[in-house]
């Protein structure tokens, strides 16, 4: 295995990566979802926790097993932010920073036979949600979000309905490695190492954390958050695949076959 110091690793910065990531030993570059994508894509990582959508999308990567981000059930952090009844939404304003989530969105949407336009959240002009213009967020902003405003909007929970509608785990993120990097199985297996440290000693990590508070921590890495990455997610995540395809989001893939 590479140096810590020379590997160059990118996570999520987002609360749910803080149990696969703290204590690491070596520089990590901190970014959203998307960049990462990007960054690992253009060889400007060896190794990154990235959207579960982009290893659908390109499989040559080598995926670390056991460990994922997911949820089964209500996940908190990924939800639709609406004011009236779903099927009255016109437009949806979505994070540009996401990409397994928003394609989630997409499948769940067409699966309920609803298509509302989805456009890019901008800085440069905010609007208020209203019946007809809803919000998706995702990550800290989402909790966030959903804690300032607490009672003031209905929030649809695509954990929850991926779970009602499938009944298995989704997988938001993955650890992949670019397959030209040396010696993967002492990455992964430190980046596993990594995780089960961390679970065995939550009380430091929450401590740490100055964001959210300890209670909120607690209850969102042990009721709303998965980390491995067993049969169920698998499933879940070769199920996410097929209803990719079959809306139009990736192409036909035979080595994705259950």
């Amino acid at each position: 295995m590479p140096s810590s110091d020379l590997l160059r690793i990118g996570c999520v910065k987002y609360l749910n990566a803080r149990p696969l990531i703290h204590g690491w030993p070596g520089e990590i570059l901190f970014d959203h979802p998307a960049k990462l994508c990007e960054k690992l894509a253009a060889g400007a990582l060896d190794v990154a926790l990235a959207s579960s959508f982009e290893f659908l999308w390109n499989p040559s990567y080598i995926l670390v097993d056991d460990i994922s981000i997911s949820s089964h059930g209500p996940v908190h952090s990924v939800f639709l932010a609406h004011s009236g009844a779903l099927a009255e939404i016109e437009e949806i304003e979505v994070d540009p920073a996401s990409l397994t989530s928003v394609n989630l969105l997409r499948c769940l949407l067409a699966e309920a036979k609803l298509s509302p336009k989805l456009v890019a959240r901008t800085r440069l002009i905010q609007r208020a949600i209203t019946p007809k213009l809803a919000k998706f967020f995702i990550g800290n902003q989402a909790i966030r979000f959903r804690d300032e405003n607490a009672g003031n909007f209905q929030f649809w929970d695509l954990g929850d309905q991926w779970r009602k509608m499938t009944g298995l785990p989704f997988v938001y993120a993955l650890w992949l490695i670019r397959p030209e990097v040396m010696s993967p199985k002492p990455i992964a297996d430190s980046l596993r190492a990594c995780r089960d440290e961390n679970f065995r000693n939550l009380g430091p990590l929450i401590a740490a954390e100055q964001e959210f508070s300890a209670e909120f921590c607690a209850y969102y890495f042990n009721d709303c958050i998965r980390y491995g990455f067993g049969p169920g997610e698998k499933e879940g995540l070769w199920t996410f695949r097929k209803l990719c395809e079959k809306h139009g989001l990736l192409s036909p893939d035979p080595r994705f076959v259950l």
